[in-house]
C-alpha cells in the first residue's frame, strides 16, 4: 500500500457543510484571508505534517512552504512542523 492511499480523501477532512452553508460565512473576506486560513487548518487537521497537507490542498510541498514563510513573516502562527 503507498502513502498516497493511506491518506484521507479531501472532503474527509472538510466538516459536513453544503457549499450554500459555507459561503454566507466567507462573504466580506479576502481570497488571500479565505486561502490562509484553509491553508493553516488543513496543516492542523493534518497535525502540521507539510507533505500531507499540500496533498490535500493540491498543491507542491515548496509552493505550501512558500506560503507558510509568507504568513510567518507577517506574524501568522503557523502549526508546528512534524513531517
Amino acid at each position: 500500500m503507498s502513502y498516497a492511499s493511506t491518506l484521507p480523501a479531501p472532503q474527509a477532512l472538510l466538516p459536513s457543510l453544503a457549499p450554500n452553508e459555507i459561503v454566507p460565512l466567507l462573504i466580506g473576506a479576502t481570497v488571500g484571508e479565505i486561502e490562509r486560513e484553509l491553508v493553516l487548518q488543513t496543516l492542523a487537521r493534518c497535525n502540521g505534517n507539510r507533505t500531507r497537507a499540500a496533498r490535500v490542498l493540491g498543491l507542491s510541498v515548496r509552493t505550501l512552504r512558500n506560503k507558510i514563510r509568507e504568513y510567518s513573516a507577517d506574524g501568522v502562527e503557523v502549526p508546528p512542523h512534524c513531517d
